[in-house]
């Protein structure tokens, strides 16, 4: 598989900011895909954030394998990170992350939040969940949200939206793909038909019922004249798809055991 990895300049200059926007907050709050619990998380970001609280948001609860949320949620919080599975789309989970966040304020009169994570992990969707309207960018892609921006979410909480700055290398081949299918780098930096046969391949290895690309290609009508088969153009369809969830709640990694 072709070696996938994306940091471009304005990422390095975004960590150098983030390290000075930081010193104006009192709470970290690190949003994290919940398919990628691992592998969507920036180990620069926690140390940035010092002794401040944190809360770690795992993000999109709703795609993300129930059994599998649950236990991110418990090991993170057992070794002393506390953290809150949500869907930002729903009312009762924001809920949820509101009660979170007013424990960790910690009496203040009023709580100023930066928000953390690294490219599409959800953090414009947490903003305006919190804000109740949308005040910040959401796309399914990397690298919408470039600079950094005061929200009032009510008189007790600011919260301060960051650019998403990826890992400056990716560590693993199985990071790579599973970054790349979650989104969280473009797609210029990526072949999509080697990520979905990764998934593929991972899927059936662990014995989940998806489509092979080829078979997804013709159900879907990729085909050109001669029977000639798009798998290229079909391939983007297919991470598409199985970001909103078609192919069932999926987690990409399981916490240690």
């Amino acid at each position: 598989m072709t070696a996938i990895q994306w940091y471009p300049g304005h990422m390095a200059s975004a960590m150098r900011r983030l390290a000075e926007d930081v010193r104006l907050t009192n709470v970290v709050i690190e949003v994290v895909d919940a398919r990628i619990p691992h592998s969507g998380r920036n180990p620069a970001l926690a140390r940035i954030a010092g002794s401040r609280p944190r809360l770690v948001v795992l993000e999109r609860d709703d795609v993300a394998d129930p059994a599998a949320t649950k236990a991110w949620v418990a090991y993170l919080e057992a070794n002393g990170e506390p953290a809150v599975a949500i869907n930002g789309k729903s009312r009762g989970s924001v809920q949820r992350l509101r009660k979170r966040l007013a424990g960790l304020n910690e009496g203040r009169r009023v709580a100023r939040a930066v928000v953390v994570g690294i490219p599409n992990a959800g953090k414009s969707t947490v903003i305006n969940a919190l804000v109740r309207k949308n005040v910040a960018r959401v796309e399914d892609r990397a690298g919408v949200t470039r600079s950094a921006q005061w929200f009032r979410v009510d008189p007790a909480l600011d919260v301060l939206d960051t650019a998403g700055i990826l890992v400056p290398r990716i560590a693993s081949k199985d990071a790579e793909w599973m970054l790349a299918l979650c989104g969280a780098v473009p797609r210029t930096r990526f072949d999509a038909e080697e990520v979905v046969v990764r998934f593929v391949t991972w899927a059936r290895e662990r014995g989940k019922r998806v489509p092979d690309l080829d078979v997804f290609a013709r159900e879907r009508g990729f085909v050109r004249r001669g029977n000639i088969v798009d798998t290229s153009s079909a391939a983007w369809t297919y991470i598409k798809e199985w970001s909103d969830g078609r192919f069932g709640r999926m987690t990409l990694e399981l916490p240690p055991s």
